[in-house]
């Protein structure tokens, strides 16, 4: 392992046989924790991450990664030579416990694992865990089911450590974040043009809407986050979280509004064609015409067999069925009609077999159909083209199945993650390179609503949207663009070069990053609602020794342009939720819109809204009364 100290205040420190110190009270209940961080990873979030804990937060900070030269290396080494932040970089091949040790993960205060590998994160996670009992861990884990019980393992190892911990304090020592499912919810809010991006907390449901001038929102409205000229461009207009004595009235603004309670999933999806009736998916109409047609033939033999042996309908219909199987004795002493019936039963019945054998390969032929890939139906319009089924582009398919918008997918390897997911939900997929001439167009491209570039590429996301928008001048476009810097440029230059069409170019880790640091520090983002290329976040903070929100009001504890106070908790810390951020609370515990001259006291939790430098501001540990 080499070291490169880029910065002598985040130097390693060595090994020694010091206790694992306690950790400190964290998450809602808790102070922010003290010691460096370090982050494990080379890629957008690891970069982002280490920017946010070291300026927003004011942190120590060591980035440990395989290469210096690769990926996002000189981006990490060009923040590490910034004498302005304390940032260091530590080159490692792997996360074994030499190298855990080497970077001070015994003394430090959380530990962030950034990479792709799930496996890779969770041994690492269980070695740091060993190594400093106390230490807050960050993973970024995909398999959001592994991740949960990986999360209760964690926080289990913690509290056999340290039986004293309250509850909100072990939820935090844990935390099991996705950065796709982090970002999937505001790339959705970017491309399904009026739905609003919705955040549970408290088991209520808070939307982010565009309200027009003069117009009253839709639900109980508790924040304007910012003002905008139009709703085409909605770019905030003097920044987010105005003062609201300064919104004029007849501005078109962009507010939080509180909705009721979320509703667990009352029912499942199934596959199309397979709920009901089968025979319409199973069979093709020309077969059930035959069915048809022969059940009739053998119910007019059996009304005339009635009719000539004079016997009862019942036994009439058991002949009849015997002739068409051919397993009926010969009608040797009835009379001429019965014989000339029994013949032509029994010639019916040698068109059975055929028949049996065309119905069970066309219901193959079927399920085969619905265990394949669909293709876009030949009339679609108003849909949303996704291009990319990686581990974002799944995850917006997921959120885009589950609010019910028809989608049509667009992939380039037949063996990709989400393929299998979209095959499930009986979603259409083209199979090919978006930016082939033909493969926007059979996935109806000129015709849907908007369209997501959401692969790992930067220059296949940009073609692609560039190819969709020479197909369609006014498509909504949502970029996924790695470089932050390089997607706002590209958003300006789309927005001037189509002024009546809808751009978004969102970077994942811009959007993920956030949700991580915060939990690197203890504290709880529940949600992250894009606002034009901002970001505004609600997270939930504890009053108790913070100089901006202790001893002040409600009023007085605002803070234009940074944060908000959108609620305080009702419940004494015992017993407080450690998750507010679960749609299906039970008892709420929120008071939302307090009266501003409600004083907020140690003890108290409160929920903002919050930029990314307000939320850095107000969790600063050296945060001093302003």
């Amino acid at each position: 392992m080499s070291t490169h100290s880029l910065q002598q205040s985040g130097e390693a420190e060595p090994a020694t046989d010091r206790p694992a110190p306690v950790p400190t009270q964290a998450g809602p209940a808790g102070d922010a924790p003290t010691g460096h961080m370090v982050v494990f990873g080379d890629d957008a979030l690891a970069h982002r991450l280490a920017v946010e804990l070291a300026t927003l937060y004011g942190r120590r900070v060591t980035v440990v990664l395989p290469s210096l030269r690769h990926g996002h290396g000189p981006h990490i080494a060009a923040l590490a030579a910034d004498e302005g932040v304390s940032v260091t970089a530590v080159e490692a091949e792997q996360p074994d416990e030499a190298t855990l040790r080497a970077v001070g993960v015994r003394e430090a205060a959380a530990l962030a694992l950034t990479s792709d590998d799930d496996q890779a994160n969770i041994q690492a996670a269980l070695r740091a865990r060993r190594i400093n009992p106390g230490l807050r861990l960050v993973l970024r884990v995909y398999n959001r089911r592994l991740g949960g019980r990986i999360e209760q393992l964690l926080d289990r190892a913690a509290g056999a450590h340290h039986p004293g911990l309250s509850p909100a304090a072990l939820q935090a020592s844990t935390t099991v974040l996705s950065a796709s499912a982090t970002a999937a919810p505001a790339l959705v809010a970017a491309a399904v043009a009026g739905r609003g991006h919705v955040v549970h907390v408290d088991g209520r449901l808070l939307r982010l809407s565009v309200v027009s001038p003069g117009a009253p929102a839709r639900g109980q409205e508790v924040a304007t986050l910012a003002v905008t000229p139009d709703t085409a461009h909605p770019e905030p207009e003097g920044g987010l979280l105005p003062d609201p004595a300064s919104v004029a009235s007849g501005a078109e603004r962009v507010v939080l509004e509180l909705l009721g309670r979320a509703q667990a999933p009352a029912r499942t999806r199934r596959l199309p064609g397979l709920s009901g009736v089968p025979l319409s998916t199973l069979f093709s109409p020309r077969l059930r015409w035959a069915l048809a047609a022969l059940a009739g033939l053998v119910f007019v033999f059996a009304a005339l067999t009635w009719a000539i042996t004079g016997q009862s309908p019942t036994r009439a219909a058991w002949l009849t069925t015997l002739d068409v199987l051919g397993i009926a004795d010969p009608a040797d002493e009835a009379g001429p009609g019965r014989k000339v019936l029994q013949i032509l039963t029994a010639i019916s019945g040698m068109l059975l077999m055929p028949l049996l054998i065309a119905l069970a390969l066309e219901a193959l032929g079927a399920f085969r159909s619905v265990s394949a890939l669909r293709r876009p139906p030949r009339g679609l319009s108003g849909h949303i083209v996704l291009v990319g089924l990686g581990r974002v582009g799944s995850r917006v398919l997921e959120r885009l199945w589950e609010l019910e918008v028809p989608v049509v997918c667009v992939e380039a390897e037949p063996t990709a993650r989400g393929i299998a997911r979209a095959r499930s939900y009986g979603v259409p997929v083209v199979i090919g390179d978006a930016t082939q001439d033909g493969v926007l167009e059979a996935a109806k491209v000129h015709r849907a609503a908007a369209l997501m570039t959401l692969t790992s590429n930067d220059s296949t996301n940009l073609e692609a949207a560039l190819y969709g928008r020479e197909c369609s001048p006014e498509l909504r476009v949502v970029l996924r663009l790695f470089d932050d810097d390089f997607a706002g440029d590209i958003y300006q230059a789309l927005r001037d070069s189509y002024p009546r069409a809808a751009t978004r170019s969102r970077s994942v880790s811009f959007l993920a990053a956030p949700s991580f640091a915060s939990a690197m520090m203890g504290r709880q983002v529940i949600g992250a609602l894009a606002v034009g290329r901002q970001v505004v976040l609600i997270a939930a903070v504890q009053v108790s020794g913070n100089p901006y929100l202790s001893g002040r009001t409600v009023a007085e504890a605002q803070r234009p342009g940074h944060w908000r106070v959108l609620a305080v908790d009702l419940v004494d810390p015992p017993e407080r939720t450690p998750d507010l951020a679960n749609p299906y609370l039970a008892t709420p515990e929120l008071l939302w819109t307090p009266v501003e001259t409600r004083m907020l006291v140690d003890g108290d939790l409160v929920v903002v809204a919050a930029t990314r430098e307000g939320l850095g501001l107000l969790l600063r540990p050296d945060t001093t009364r302003p």
